[in-house]
């Protein structure tokens, strides 16, 4: 069984949505005052403690004080980037082990929509990690050369939101950081469900899971997680060159993960998004796209002029490549218009 980060002390987050479910109906206390809780932490990111949420029971604060804390984690360190548009920051984890979350933000006024300025401002995405290092071993990820260390618990997830709410108001949150989310999935749900619920309110439909194909996690992906979009790291249009740079696919045969995907969607009706790492040499031939063409094109419409796979090419920055990796970027200009 995959370990969690757990803290020398018994003292849980209090953003383990589960556990203080739990704790309060024992103790006979309300869970109504919980979202009251979160508020209060969400705009004390830097409190101590939880005796000065407003208006809770004097049985709440004593189980507070006894089973609880604001946050197990803490921020470390954040850096920005040149131009201020990311801000990557270095999370501790109650167990010593350290996490990265990512703060993108957009311009929304810069792009168009259909022919005309985009409404808005600022809008900022957070890329969180669901576990510290990752067993899937994938050849082009630096997370990869660390193996597996343990999962978060689903409040570590949550945190990560409140840090990066200290650095700008978050509109998307997407499952992209360290670790596979679909091998953490119960603290993946647990956590989605603290993130659509108050006070946070983030609509499902700007959520994303990126998975490398965890099939039996995409079966039941729909039913426990409707309207939160679903990425898969494809990155090559054979079973072959999947397994060359993405170990872990040998489990997940991709026939059968195409067909996973098939069934997810006649279910969902969802837009599946498709991300593809180009690598030089590897998987960024003519040959290579008009097998992925071939690939994808057993998705159905679900309805007129809907498109139901997203492709997102990424040519691969020298900052994703292991130091010892035989792979090399694609040569960026080149590789994707001949895409």
């Amino acid at each position: 069984m995959a370990s969690s980060s757990k803290a020398p002390s018994s003292r849980r987050s209090v953003f383990d949505a589960v556990h203080i479910r739990s704790e309060f109906s024992a103790a006979g206390i309300s869970a109504h005052f919980i979202p009251l809780i979160w508020k209060y932490v969400l705009q004390n990111p830097r409190c101590s403690d939880l005796d000065g949420v407003p208006s809770l029971p004097a049985a709440a604060y004593a189980l507070l004080r006894q089973k609880f804390r604001p946050t197990t984690s803490t921020l470390t360190a954040a850096a920005d980037s040149k131009d201020r548009t990311t801000t990557k920051l270095l999370i501790c984890l109650q167990n010593g082990e350290s996490v990265e979350a990512v703060v993108m933000r957009y311009d929304t006024r810069l792009g168009k929509y259909d022919g005309k300025p985009r409404p808005g401002g600022v809008r900022s995405t957070l890329c969180v990690s669901s576990q510290v290092g990752c067993k899937m071993g994938c050849r082009f990820c630096a997370t990869g050369t660390m193996g597996f260390k343990s999962n978060l618990s689903s409040g570590e997830i949550v945190e990560q939101l409140v840090h990066a709410s200290r650095y700008s108001q978050i509109r998307n949150v997407v499952f992209m950081g360290m670790g596979e989310p679909m091998n953490n999935y119960n603290a993946l749900v647990e956590a989605i469900g603290v993130f659509t619920g108050s006070p946070f309110q983030l609509s499902p439909k700007r959520i994303t899971v990126s998975t490398v194909g965890i099939i039996h996690g995409i079966n039941k992906f729909n039913g426990d997680l409707p309207k939160v979009n679903l990425a898969v790291s494809l990155h090559a249009p054979d079973q072959d060159i999947r397994c060359q740079i993405m170990p872990a696919a040998r489990a997940f045969p991709l026939g059968k993960l195409m067909n996973a995907l098939q069934s997810y969607q006649n279910e969902s009706k969802q837009t599946i998004f498709i991300e593809y790492i180009m690598l030089d040499g590897v998987n960024d031939q003519e040959e290579h796209a008009h097998q992925l063409g071939k690939l994808l094109e057993t998705f159905k419409a679900v309805r007129h002029y809907h498109i139901t796979a997203f492709l997102s090419l990424l040519p691969c920055s020298s900052s994703f490549l292991l130091v010892t990796s035989l792979y090399q970027m694609s040569n960026t200009n080149f590789a994707v218009v001949n895409f």
